[in-house]
């Protein structure tokens, strides 16, 4: 027996039909309206997704490296167990990426195990691709006291079966309900010596992405996990209340997960709009200081904080390093740039006016809890569209 999906009550319902819009704009977005800066949109977020996965597990690292790790470009510093870690997501995650349309996909056992191994390939103390081989608890880091004592090791290839068995399923649920208890279980199964969480939220991930209707990508909710990781412990241990206990309600999680579903949306949804009025920015600061519009994209990423560098810019442009280097002392000359460091180990940042760019563009919004919105609601109204989308 693993945990069960709890029944809906028509304010679950109702807090669900407003996410499901939110994820029809999203796909109405990407999906209808070509913008040069879409594939830096997803690049970013899957970004903010790696990362945020990672740092729920103490491993930081920032944005860039982040990027860099995608990018298949080379550590920015020596490589350390941050970045050996966020490496395996993100190869993971590429290979999830990769399956989710394929005709003839099917979760399985092997599938889970193969994921982890990806993730964790860099630590054979992990025990990479295999279930652990005995007991294992999870322990508070301040108190030093065991929160979580998993299920015994000799069941856990049943239980993983049972899971399996559930997501073959053809649920008429919604996809965001299948894949929070498909989070939920395999997170308190605890099928492995290490790294359970991030493969948990993988997970989440690619259930979504096999009967979503948005980019894999936009469907995550891990960038919203890192930044609200303490409420993510707290309803991971009312739910599991000390060990494996199945019969245990689940809402709690549910709402949660709904709730990270509706406010990564609008984060989303919000970036969206703030994308759009940078680049019409930036385009037009290229169009007044008559600058080749092969710099535009480069510019608009160093507004939103990336670094670049005359090997990036000869990749992005496709240019040689003469044209790159040539490029980027106009651009700095011009102060849109300021270059840092070296010959050799030089590396630019946005200048004066993309930072004020990126600033005019910035919006800050508190995000409301869908519970609320539909509580204050006599009726569910779906905002409109963004203005030029």
């Amino acid at each position: 027996m693993i945990f069960q999906e709890p029944q809906l009550n028509s304010l679950d319902s109702d807090v669900l039909y407003l996410i499901e819009e939110q994820r029809k704009r999203l796909s109405s977005f990407t999906q209808s309206v070509p913008h040069r800066w879409a594939g830096l949109l997803r690049r970013n977020t899957l970004a903010k997704a790696v990362q945020g996965s990672n740092t729920i597990e103490g491993y930081n690292a920032t944005l860039d490296e982040a990027i860099a790790i995608i990018e298949d470009e080379p550590p920015l510093e020596e490589r350390t167990e941050a970045w050996l870690a966020l490496n395996g997501y993100q190869s993971a995650m590429t290979y999830i990426l990769q399956i989710v349309d394929d005709p003839y996909f099917e979760f399985s056992k092997q599938l889970i195990k193969s994921l982890h191994f990806m993730m964790t390939s860099h630590d054979l103390q992990a025990f990479p691709g295999r279930w652990r081989p005995g007991a294992v608890y999870v322990i508070n880091s301040q108190s030093n006291e065991t929160v979580y004592d998993p299920p015994a090791a000799e069941l856990l290839d049943e239980l993983i079966g049972h899971l399996v068995e559930y997501l073959l399923q053809d649920s008429r649920q919604s996809a965001i309900v299948t894949a929070a208890m498909a989070h939920l279980n395999l997170t308190l199964i605890h099928p492995f010596k290490d790294g359970n969480g991030r493969m948990s939220r993988a997970l989440q991930t690619l259930t979504l992405a096999r009967r979503g209707v948005v980019h894999p990508v936009f469907s995550s909710i891990e960038e919203w996990l890192g930044n609200n990781t303490q409420a993510y412990y707290n309803v991971l241990a009312e739910v599991g209340q000390g060990s494996w206990h199945p019969e245990n309600d689940a809402r709690p999680w549910l709402r949660f997960c709904l709730r990270a579903h509706y406010q990564q949306a609008a984060t989303i949804i919000r970036r969206f709009d703030e994308y759009d009025r940078l680049f019409r920015i930036i385009r037009d600061i290229v169009a007044q200081e008559r600058i080749d519009q092969r710099s535009e994209l480069l510019l608009f990423d160093c507004a939103l904080g990336r670094r670049l560098t005359n090997a990036r810019y000869q990749k992005d442009a496709d240019v040689s390093s003469f044209i790159a280097g040539r490029d980027l002392k106009v651009l700095s000359d011009k102060g849109l740039i300021n270059p840092h460091g070296e010959k050799r180990g030089r590396y630019y940042t946005a200048g004066k006016p993309l930072l004020e760019a990126r600033q005019r563009t910035r919006t800050r919004r508190t995000l409301e809890d869908p519970y609320d919105v539909i509580s204050s609601r006599s009726k569910i109204v779906v905002e409109p569209l963004l203005p030029g989308f």
